[in-house]
């Protein structure tokens, strides 16, 4: 069968995953709310107040200007790209001071600090996964900066530390990014990340010691570490060494699949695929369930279609060889899920935009075939296949139906056996394991519930609880609904409302809606602090899943891609307006938030209708459309957003690109831009530029601030002090701008 993807945490190389919000690993646990607000029940209302006279850094203008296809386009902002510049850096700190200046005088803004801190202080657990014989999971006690990694030996037996990241850094900046254990569960793998970056290093620890190997990969992006199943190395894939300067904003291009031997330096490590030729190809791997076979999957960019190739192992050992292609086309998903025998049955979309599982004979020694010929296994039904697993002699295929989760369990043979039950109406994910095995684990959460985590016995289907949150909101005080919206091209599209009970519809609740939008990453309904902090509050908080994700297949995603990309836009303003008509809110008292892509959402559609919100919220955003492809992994995202290289694309991103709309002489309302000085995904000179024409732009005097995290990244792995600052100054921010006050006491 294949490899173990569910205990791999591969970063990936298109955007990254929408929720913002809260992003801590597998984050997902019941005591009164009383207990929460028990701080902020003797707080009197706070009634909103004017902000300061807010006076901007005075941010210099240079004379550059860039010709596209005959246009001229100025970028007086440009030199804001360069992160390492004195005058930069003097410019953030100017930046910041401003926005302390504006939030001390914020009253809702430790309230909301603290609130947040109450509501994201529980027990959070990951998704268990087996290897050796023993049992690994995620855990965070409730404030820790990083959740640990433990282990046990059984269900029952209480769990040790396998791994603390907290002991790695004081300031809680340091965070894993993998933990692969080797297949007999003695060695673990495992990557760190410093403030944020993408960047990582790979070590290996002795589980029974407690020490590390001398072993250290560096300079490894967007990859996992794959063990060999003789335990003597493992595969990984790394970008040379940037030049200096440039280790936060130099392009990633042409990465290399390598394989490490233990107890050998890096620059011994053996170059397993490359491909000089095109500098977008990118590796991750995984090997078979029996040890025979590793499969090479080849990306570009963020396109959801791959190319596939085999090399096979000797006794489980890597003995040298390069990998043969299976397909290097491109033209679909072709993910491999279990290999039986010469029968190599695969998940892809090719032939079946929703997806299904088909399979292919390889030859006697697993040579690929001369041609690819797929052949039915599961499939393609009216659901969203978004992921499959091989686990316990069956298939477990995990599809969305209007952006919910649904489980259908299917024999070695492909026949369909019967629906994994759970819950209602929410997101569930895990489901990972080997051929062999007899359980598999995974969790389940709503809008207003945090994520339980299940057992589930793969041959009588039946599912019971692991661990259950224990977590100071209380859903049964709350409620949330599945809404669809029709946009304006008639295409209808699922929203998730959730709110305290007995909302009245009279236009006035204080509403924040989410958005994402984007890379093929379906948006499903999920607990998250953010949300459950703002609901405590008083405010109704709303999770749209329009085109451009991932919710309705291939055809879904595409029609929000490149010049479709209005698309998106159409539809998150279609959800705004619909929320106005069914007198959830009105336009004084609607707020809007996304980050990464959604950062991009938001700042477009404020420039297209900022009379349609009373606040704004971009975060770590992709701001200027006309520039992204040349930072870092930009380039990756021109399968989604085209590129300004060509020119009917050009026209195209120049007419909906945050920093190149501003609409002077529109009044703006409020809008906080969040982002890091180490986001080397999405690099902070977007944010930058588009918050300095932001204030030179005549839009209004509601306040147009910037709050730039130091020593922080694009989200993965902030430390849980630097999550509860951010998030509260953001709600503090959103309730100030919409009126909404602290409550006086608890609901």
């Amino acid at each position: 069968m294949a490899g173990r993807a569910a205990s791999q945490c591969i970063a990936p190389p298109f955007h990254d995953t929408p929720r913002q919000s809260n992003p801590l690993p597998n984050t997902p646990v019941k005591t009164a709310l009383l207990l929460a607000l028990a701080a902020t029940a003797a707080l009197p209302a706070l009634a909103q107040t004017a902000a300061p006279t807010l006076a901007y850094p005075a941010t210099r203008t240079v004379d550059q200007v860039d010709t596209y296809h005959g246009t001229r386009v100025p970028d007086p902002y440009r030199w804001l790209e360069d992160d390492n510049a004195t005058d930069t850096k003097a410019w953030v700190q100017a930046q910041n001071a401003v926005t302390e200046k504006f939030f001390a005088s914020v009253p809702q803004r430790q309230p909301a600090r603290q609130l947040y801190t109450q509501l994201l202080n529980f027990e959070r657990f990951g998704v268990p996964f087996k290897e050796g014989g023993r049992y690994f999971w995620t855990r965070n006690d409730g404030l820790q900066q990083q959740a640990v990694l433990v282990t046990a030996t059984s269900l029952t037996a209480t769990p040790t530390v396998a791994l603390d990241p907290n002991t790695l850094s004081k300031d809680g900046t340091v965070a894993l990014t993998g933990t692969v254990p080797s297949r007999d569960g003695k060695l673990l793998a495992y990557g760190v990340a410093k403030a944020g970056s993408d960047w990582q290093t790979w070590r290996v620890r002795d589980l029974a010691t407690g020490t590390d190997l001398p072993d250290t990969i560096e300079w490894v992006k967007f990859s996992s570490a794959t063990w060999t199943p003789d335990g003597k190395g493992f595969f990984y894939a790394r970008y040379d060494a940037p030049k200096p300067g440039e280790k936060l904003s130099g392009v990633n291009e042409f990465q290399k699949l390598y394989y490490h031997r233990l107890g050998t330096p890096q620059s011994e490590d053996v170059l397993v695929a490359e491909n000089p030729a095109d500098k977008q190809w990118g590796f991750d791997t995984s090997v078979s369930d029996d040890g025979r076979i590793v499969f090479v999957n080849v990306w570009k960019g963020s396109a959801r279609r791959n190319g596939l190739m085999l090399l096979p192992l000797k006794n489980g050992a890597f003995a040298g060889g390069k990998p043969q292609p299976l397909t290097l086309d491109f033209d679909a998903q072709y993910l491999p899920l279990a290999l039986d025998g010469q029968r190599l049955v695969l998940r892809t979309d090719n032939g079946a935009p929703n997806g299904r599982l088909v399979s292919v004979e390889l030859g006697e020694d697993l040579a690929p075939p001369a041609k690819l010929a797929l052949k039915p296994f599961v499939p393609e039904g009216p659901d969203t296949l978004v992921a499959a697993s091989a686990v316990g002699g069956r298939y477990l295929l995990r599809y969305l139906r209007d952006a919910s989760t649904l489980v259908r369990m299917h024999a070695a043979d492909g026949r369909p056996l019967q629906e994994v039950a759970l819950p209602g109406v929410g997101s569930a994910a895990g489901f990972g394991g080997r051929w062999a095995d007899t359980e598999t684990f995974f969790s389940y959460t709503s809008l207003i519930t945090p994520a339980d985590i299940y057992r589930l016995d793969v041959a009588s289907g039946t599912v019971t609880l692991f661990r259950r949150p224990a977590t100071a909101f209380d859903p049964t005080q709350f409620e949330t609904r599945r809404a669809f919206v029709t946009s304006k091209d008639g295409t209808r599209f699922p929203v998730f409302i959730g709110h305290r009970k007995g909302l009245k519809l009279d236009g006035s609740n204080p509403t924040l809606l989410y958005g994402y939008g984007g890379f093929n990453v379906p948006n499903t309904p999920a607990y998250n602090v953010t949300a459950a902090t703002w609901m405590a509050m008083g405010g109704v908080y709303v999770s749209a899943s329009i085109r451009g994700g991932g919710e309705y297949g291939r055809a879904w995603h595409e029609a929000g891609t490149q010049l479709k990309k209005q698309n998106v836009f159409d539809d998150f303003i279609a959800a705004a307006e619909w929320l106005i008509s069914e007198k959830i809110t009105s336009p004084k008292k609607l707020a809007i938030n996304g980050g990464s892509n959604g950062g991009l959402l938001v700042g477009a559609v404020v420039n297209q209708r900022p009379e349609l919100f009373g606040a704004a919220v971009p975060a770590v955003g992709v701001m200027d459309m006309l520039r992204f492809h040349k930072f870092t992994i930009g380039w990756a995202w021109v399968n989604d957003y085209g590129s300004s290289d060509d020119p009917a694309q050009f026209k195209a991103l120049r007419a909906y690109s945050p920093l190149h709309n501003i609409a002077a002489g529109k009044t703006y309302p409020p809008i906080l831009v969040l982002t890091a000085d180490h986001d080397d995904r999405v690099v902070p000179a977007h944010s930058f530029k588009y918050a300095a024409a932001l204030q030179a732009a005549s839009t209004g005097p509601a306040p147009k601030l910037i709050r730039i995290e130091t020593n922080a990244g694009h989200g993965a792995g902030k430390p849980t002090s630097k999550i509860i600052e951010e998030r509260g100054d953001m709600l503090a921010f959103i309730a100030h701008s919409l009126g909404l006050d602290m409550p006086a006491r608890a609901p």
